[in-house]
């Protein structure tokens, strides 16, 4: 018994082995009692400063806490995600059922997704940077050239397999394809669900609230299932070598991977991380005055900021224009946000996730409908990735789960749990301008039929 619970605590096998376990169960007590501890009006949390750093404090002793756990379950850590997935779960336990002040809860919602702070907005552009600048410009146009098809492909193969289950539970294809495929495909919540509810009612003269509260339960089905998925096809990859690149996306000619640069053997600073960080914010305030320009234009469609963002780096990538040791920062500045603040990220998503959403609508013919849609986009793909010149798994991670979750958050616990965040811009291609996409193909579905 002694020696499980000496493998439980220790760090030494872990990514945090500099971390010494004393040190950690120090702080893990002194956030206990600052969470729970009654100020003099009997506020629990009170003394909490809500600000970026101590909620980055609670949430990533959290995040450790309970990842670190995750990491060790049998089956779990290999079927099910391990401590990434852990997290996710626990976080929305606390949350839902309010084992945590209402104080602090406010707090991280505010430092997950709300202005100012809004550390999503912080984590995302640092690892679409650093991965987008840092990957071989020949593998980036072979990518950017296959993907949007990939895409599409993976849209059908979801309409034939939700398709063919919603017969057998009497559901006619057109209801499927309305109400199933297009919020589960759609790109998330905010870029894709709301705004098809608002298509939906503009056509329909319906309340948009009516659509919108069906296809955001059976969003979520499809987010929980398409992490599932993501860890089952990390496992995959382990099993069968040959379907996975190991977070390489693009099979490269004659059995050969493209000739990458060291990142390792740059040489880059903490002046060059600097600079990375820096340059990101300058790309992401850039990316949202295009959004905002490109929304001004009235254009039948939204393109939100973080594909503006991901086409700009792109174009700096293609063009060469970012000197080496600029990009070596920008590979740590993503190395360690995907590392050491993935399990911050899924505490505070978890946070803001109602586990009676996920329970409520958890229907057999929902729960069948809904995995057969992630199933056939996943399996589509998989089927046509090596004519595409892409690794099976990785392909239908990108291509088809970051499809089918709920945007960018969705993107974060999909990639985590299948271990290829380096795959976030990727996932952000499917979700924003994949969701752009859905929005399309939804405003002639609703225009057509609804």
């Amino acid at each position: 018994m002694s020696k499980t619970f000496g493998e439980l605590v220790n760090f030494k096998e872990s990514k945090w082995k500099g971390l010494p376990t004393g040190i950690f169960f120090s702080m893990f007590v002194a956030v206990l009692l600052m969470v729970y501890l009654p100020d003099a009006k009997g506020v629990q949390g009170g003394y909490i400063r809500p600000n970026f750093l101590s909620i980055l404090a609670i949430t990533g002793i959290f995040g450790i806490f309970f990842g670190e756990i995750g990491d060790r379950i049998p089956v779990w850590n290999k079927y099910v995600g391990g401590g990434t997935v852990l997290v996710f779960f626990m976080g929305a336990i606390f949350g839902t059922y309010d084992l945590l002040p209402e104080a602090v809860l406010k707090s991280s919602k505010v430092f997950y997704n709300k202005q100012p702070v809004n550390f999503l907005e912080l984590f995302i552009p640092a690892l679409i940077v650093g991965s987008v600048l840092t990957v071989n410009r020949k593998t980036l146009l072979k990518s950017v050239s296959g993907y949007v098809p990939l895409i599409l492909i993976g849209v059908l193969g979801a309409t034939v397999g939700g398709a063919l289950m919603g017969l057998i539970f009497g559901k006619t294809p057109l209801d499927i394809m309305m109400n199933y495929v297009l919020p589960i495909m759609g790109g998330g919540t905010g870029a894709g669900a709301i705004p098809m509810s608002e298509m939906w009612a503009a056509k329909t003269g319906g309340d948009p609230t009516e659509w919108f509260a069906f296809g955001i339960s059976i969003l979520t089905i499809a987010n929980i299932i398409a992490i599932f998925t993501g860890a089952l096809l990390k496992t995959l990859g382990e099993r069968k070598p040959h379907l996975t690149g190991n977070g390489d996306l693009i099979i490269s000619g004659d059995g050969e991977k493209e000739e990458d640069i060291d990142w390792g053997s740059v040489g880059a600073n903490q002046q060059d991380f600097a600079a990375a960080l820096f340059m990101t914010g300058v790309l992401f305030m850039f990316s949202h005055f295009s959004g905002v320009i490109w929304a001004s234009w009235n254009m039948p469609f939204d393109i939100h900021r973080l594909a503006f963002l991901v086409i700009y780096v792109i174009i700096l990538n293609v063009f060469d224009v970012v000197p080496t040791r600029l990009k070596a920062g920008a590979k740590n500045m993503q190395s360690f946000f995907s590392k050491y603040t993935i399990w911050v990220l899924m505490a505070v998503v978890g946070f803001t996730t109602n586990v009676n959403d996920i329970i409520n609508a958890l229907t057999v013919p929902n729960l069948a409908i809904a995995t057969a849609i992630v199933l056939g986009a996943t399996g589509a793909i998989m089927l046509v990735s090596k004519f595409f010149r892409f690794y099976a798994v990785e392909a239908a991670i990108t291509a088809g789960l970051c499809m089918a979750n709920r945007g960018g958050s969705g993107d974060i616990a999909v990639l985590g749990a299948a271990d290829r965040m380096e795959l976030i811009s990727f996932g952000q291609i499917s979700s924003r301008i994949g969701g752009a996409m859905m929005l399309i193909i939804g405003s002639i579905i609703f225009g057509l039929f609804a």
